[in-house]
């Protein structure tokens, strides 16, 4: 009983410390913010269910989180809705999103996640907006702002790899 209430406490302290960047993470590929709330749930859901697979020494909790999100979006971009799996695995009912929430959500400036991308270079942070979020190829970012995509594919990895270094500083 007394370990089940620390990791209700602890995951309580990880969804507050975590809930407003995977929000703008998925409100920014969605744009949508139903579809953010529905993915952010079933992201913390996944985590609660993949606890055990954490490895700290592969980054921080919030590196694995987003990497969590990625994955869930993508999916849920490409089949046309959330696969609610981890939500099933919890018996969690399904989620009906009142008003507040979807207010909630859309009060969440993309800041949260500008935060984190505000400390890349100017180039670097277009890049990962660009490829990452907005999905674009490299080629079609190249041609848009004119280099290589060589230069475009260095720029990205250059910032994912800050952005690496810096989310495993951020508080777990």
């Amino acid at each position: 009983m007394e370990a089940e209430r620390e990791l209700r406490e602890d995951f309580e302290r990880f969804y507050r410390a975590n809930l407003k960047v995977v929000l703008s993470y998925c409100v920014a590929r969605t744009r949508d913010p139903e579809l953010a709330a529905d993915l952010a749930a079933e992201t913390f859901a996944a985590a609660l269910t993949a606890r055990d697979g954490y490895a700290p020494a592969q980054g921080s909790a919030r590196r694995w989180l987003l990497g969590i999100a990625a994955h869930k979006t993508s999916d849920a971009l490409r089949r046309g809705h959330v696969q609610r799996r981890a939500q099933r695995q919890l018996g969690m009912a399904e989620i009906t999103w009142s008003e507040d929430d979807l207010a909630y959500v859309t009060s969440i400036e993309p800041g949260s996640l500008d935060l984190v991308l505000a400390e890349l270079p100017e180039d670097q942070r277009r890049a990962v907006q660009a490829h990452v979020v907005d999905e674009l190829g490299y080629g079609e970012i190249a041609q848009v702002t004119g280099v290589s995509e060589q230069t475009v594919r260095k720029r990205v990895s250059r910032g994912l790899a800050a952005l690496r270094r810096q989310l495993d500083q951020e508080p777990r």
